[in-house]
């Protein structure tokens, strides 16, 4: 009796061995790779290939770890979106459709031409290209955080295309259905059904987060359950995700549209630090299953079309990518690095691809044939990339002389050391008080050490180098950066992380200095306001006015100013009351 319970036991248990075996090779493989300078993407492929069915055959089947991988896309793309706010995205339109159309559009009519020359019919031809077109979302987003890249307007440009390449895999996936043998025979109304459950899909989203998700992580909140919170989520996520994919849309489109519906939540920060470890082992896990998914069996028999067919996508790509950048005023080492990161095939190529093989377009010889094509394109653009960094003219990104912020004890934590900062400065270190500055331009970095200022490298709307910078047990922070999204993201960390933490910070307009209240800034003052008031008291004096009266002119003007201020923070208080919670603080009158 005993032994049947162990072997039922036996039976029943979780068989662990797979998950070990992923874990021990990324474990070995990504460490080794970055420390020989060629990057964590290729380090989780090649480790992929070692263990898959072509290497070690530790795995039969990637494609079942493909599936499950493919969730670490979608949460990636939900905590771009928790960064993009819907005016951000608005501001973005004009990208997204006009230079990613551009993009997708040139690139698909060069790409065709590959097919065509080495003789395949045009809907082949038309396959194989587009498929190539879309580019690896997993891929560039990688590379473009460990660049720290995705905060910079070059990084957007391309987050703009990224998008549109989600947004176009539905028509592209309604073209293979109408290129196939008889699918001219399906009717339009078929045709606009699927739109229209498409539109339905994408407004019961818009829907669900307007109304519907705050609330919920309001209710949870008060609960004061983590893992609740961690539950709900990646429940958010995932049916985000799963709605877009049922309606025939991009689970990643969807899980990015669920991220920017709770942009503007109060509890984004706590949503994002949930979500983020679980993006990361899967995201690992889905470069894993490409590294598994390379038959070497097919790329060893045709090697020759394979080699021809990804030199020449990847060529045409790179000349259209480059020329569309340049033509919408893109520097051209910007447009060299777009290019370049950019010139490979990408994950929705394989469900264009399974698509057409589903309707008989191509055959499952020619499916294996591109499916290798796009891998191997994915595999050499971490080894371009690290080519073009390699023997590209060194911009002034280079970290030589500048060391980052690590362990930062000071009293006063100063986030920004351009023309703002440098003043604010002035009284701090002139009464004695202890200062740690840090900003991210490495210029002004070198170029404040010649005047004697120690100012360490780092990103303030980074929580990790708020930490190193000694945010956590500063007596006063002050941001004095010159962008104003980085300012308002900075503080809205702040206060969430280190909420008894005084905040002070450079408003750029009174619009601005509005959002800073919102996110409990505890004094802001606008960059030009103080100067321009001078400059009239100045003004006023020199018309002999008399001093008591002076003093009272301008004490009317900041009272006038101070009411103006807080009737606009209270009416956009109430018109923001389904994305904002509690009362926004009033501003210190003066």
């Amino acid at each position: 009796m005993a032994a049947d319970n162990s072997h039922s036991a036996a039976a029943g248990a979780v068989d662990l061995a797979p998950i070990v075996i992923l874990l021990a090779a990324a474990v070995v493989a990504v460490p080794l790779f970055k420390r020989m300078g060629l990057g964590s993407v290729l380090g989780y492929l090649a480790a992929g290939l070692v263990i898959g069915p072509f290497g070690l055959k530790l795995f039969s089947d990637p494609q079942s770890i493909l599936h499950v991988a493919e969730l670490g896309v979608v949460m990636f793309l939900f905590i771009i979106g928790l960064e993009m706010r819907p005016s951000r995205l608005w501001d973005m339109r004009s990208e997204i459709f006009g230079l990613g159309i551009a993009q997708v559009g040139l690139c698909i009519a060069l790409l065709i031409c590959v097919g065509l020359a080495l003789g395949y019919p045009v809907a082949q031809s038309f396959v194989a290209g587009t498929g190539f077109v879309l580019t690896s979302t997993a891929i560039v987003m990688q590379m473009l955080e460990e660049r720290r890249s995705l905060q910079l307007p070059k990084g957007r440009r391309i987050i703009s295309i990224l998008l549109l390449e989600d947004l176009a895999i539905v028509p592209l996936l309604a073209l293979v259905a109408f290129l196939a043998p008889g699918g001219a025979k399906v009717g339009l109304t078929d045709r606009l059904v699927g739109v229209a459950i498409g539109l339905a899909a994408i407004a019961s989203l818009i829907a669900a987060g307007r109304w519907l998700l705050d609330p919920m992580f309001r209710l949870l909140g008060r609960a004061k359950a983590r893992e609740v919170m961690t539950a709900a989520a990646l429940l958010v996520v995932l049916g985000a995700a799963l709605l877009m994919q049922a309606a025939g849309l991009s689970m990643a489109m969807g899980a990015f549209l669920a991220g920017v519906l709770l942009s503007e939540s109060s509890f984004r920060h706590q949503i994002e630090a949930d979500i983020e470890p679980f993006r990361g082992v899967l995201l690992g896990l889905f470069f894993l299953g490409v590294g598994m998914a390379l038959d070497l069996a097919v790329v060893a028999e045709n090697w020759r079309l394979i080699s021809i067919a990804v030199v020449a996508y990847m060529v045409l790509k790179t000349i259209g990518i480059y020329a569309v950048a340049r033509l919408f005023r893109a520097s051209s080492r910007e447009a060299w690095e777009r290019a370049i990161l950019m010139a490979q095939g990408g994950e929705f190529a394989f469900v264009l691809y399974s698509a057409a093989a589903a309707v008989g377009i191509i055959d499952a010889k020619s499916n294996a044939l591109l499916t290798a094509t796009i891998i191997v394109s994915m595999a050499l653009t971490p080894l371009m990339v690290i080519l073009h960094d390699r023997f590209s003219p060194r911009g002034s990104s280079s970290m030589d002389g500048v060391d980052a912020a690590s362990e930062l004890n000071a009293g006063i934590l100063l986030i920004g050391f351009g023309r703002f900062g440098q003043i604010v400065s002035q009284p701090l270190l002139a009464s004695g008080c202890s200062i740690s500055i840090i900003d991210n331009d490495t210029d002004r970095i070198r170029g404040a050490s010649d005047f004697g200022f120690k100012v360490y490298y780092g990103d303030g709307t980074r929580l990790d180098i708020l930490h190193a910078a000694g945010a956590h047990h500063a007596a006063l922070v002050i941001v004095a950066v010159e962008d104003r999204e980085a300012v308002l993201k900075t503080i809205e960390i702040i206060k969430y992380e280190f909420p008894s933490t005084p905040v002070l910070a450079r408003a750029f307009d009174r619009e601005h200095a509005v959002e800073l209240i919102r996110a409990g800034v505890d004094y802001q003052i606008r960059e030009t306001f103080e100067s321009a008031l001078e400059l009239g008291r100045k003004g006023l004096s020199m018309l002999n006015l008399e001093e008591h009266v002076i003093a009272d002119i301008m004490t009317d003007v900041r009272e006038r100013d101070a009411k103006r201020l807080e009737i606009e923070i209270t009416q956009d208080v109430y018109a923001s009351r389904d994305l904002i919670h509690g009362n926004a603080p009033l501003p210190p009158r003066s």
